[in-house]
């Protein structure tokens, strides 16, 4: 900083990779620093690329994320912000940050719909609302329902809706309350999909303190004793609201796809299939409801 108050950007990113290289490598800080100088500065990483000397007089809130990213803040609720399937989402402590492998659950269902055909959608536990939205932005015949437990989560699911000018039906429901989801609940649907919690408490070890110290714990975790009590609920649910051959769509955990092969075959879907991701892990499963 010189005697004016001003700092030149390049010693704010020398500053970044100083004290965050040790916790996320130098590639991970350089994204960091060139997202937060677009958020907070306006600044743009081809404009310093062209002018490395550039100074900025407003860099409280980008030495305040410096701070929050050493505390493993993730950067997307620092921003408040995050990027799915094309489209922006709105992010904070009350959703889950959105994981390219549901978009590949989201593209998936894209892939298998006609998009030109009216058909009706209901994402259980939609959290951000980025499954229900991305589906509704790329469906324009579909009527989409978006149910969650939380009402802050809908809250939030509901701004996204108004940023992506699409139309939902929110619902606010616990999907193991199969009486409450039943009074709120009348229509029929093509199609249910759910991304819910499914990590269970043994797997906490596995993960990184920024996922485990900030995204909410209701959306993550189930007991060890029970990883599928979601998967149960939603499937008993969807016997009973999906249209004759309509698809049920999951996203899953890694280690138990045969559990949920037999859980679905058990609730008589057919033509299971078992889907993974990019990292060649068990990810995704859909089922098609007997007629």
């Amino acid at each position: 900083m010189d005697d004016k108050g001003f700092m030149k950007i390049k010693d704010v990113q020398n500053k970044f990779h100083k004290e965050l290289d040790v916790l996320y490598g130098e590639e991970e800080v350089n994204s960091f620093f060139f997202m937060l100088i677009e958020h907070y500065n306006n600044i743009t990483r081809i404009q310093l690329a062209v002018n490395p000397d550039l100074v900025i007089d407003d860099y409280k809130n980008i030495l305040s994320a410096l701070q929050l990213l050493k505390e493993q803040r993730p950067i997307q609720y620092i921003i408040g912000e995050t990027e799915f399937y094309g489209l922006s989402f709105r992010v904070n402590e009350n959703v889950l940050i959105p994981r390219p492998e549901t978009e590949e659950l989201v593209e998936w269902i894209l892939k298998d719909v006609n998009k030109n055909q009216p058909i009706t959608i209901l994402d259980i536990g939609t959290g951000s609302g980025c499954i229900a939205i991305s589906l509704a932005k790329n469906l324009p015949n579909a009527e989409v329902y978006a149910l969650d437990v939380s009402a802050k989560a809908i809250k939030t699911a509901k701004r996204n809706a108004k940023l992506n000018e699409v139309i939902l039906e929110f619902i606010e429901a616990d999907v193991l309350n199969a009486e409450e989801v039943k009074q709120n609940i009348d229509v029929n649907f093509d199609i249910i999909v759910s991304n819910p919690p499914y990590v269970r408490v043994k797997e906490k070890a596995l993960m990184k303190p920024n996922v485990l110290d900030n995204e909410p714990h209701l959306a993550l975790f189930v007991e060890d004793e029970n990883p599928l009590l979601f998967y149960k609920a939603i499937s008993q649910f969807a016997t009973s609201n999906l249209n004759s051959k309509g698809q049920l769509f999951f996203e899953i955990n890694e280690y138990l796809g045969n559990d949920m092969i037999v859980l679905l075959n058990k609730n008589d879907f057919q033509k299971i299939e078992l889907k993974q991701d990019i990292f060649k892990k068990d990810r995704m499963i859909k089922g098609i409801k007997a007629q």
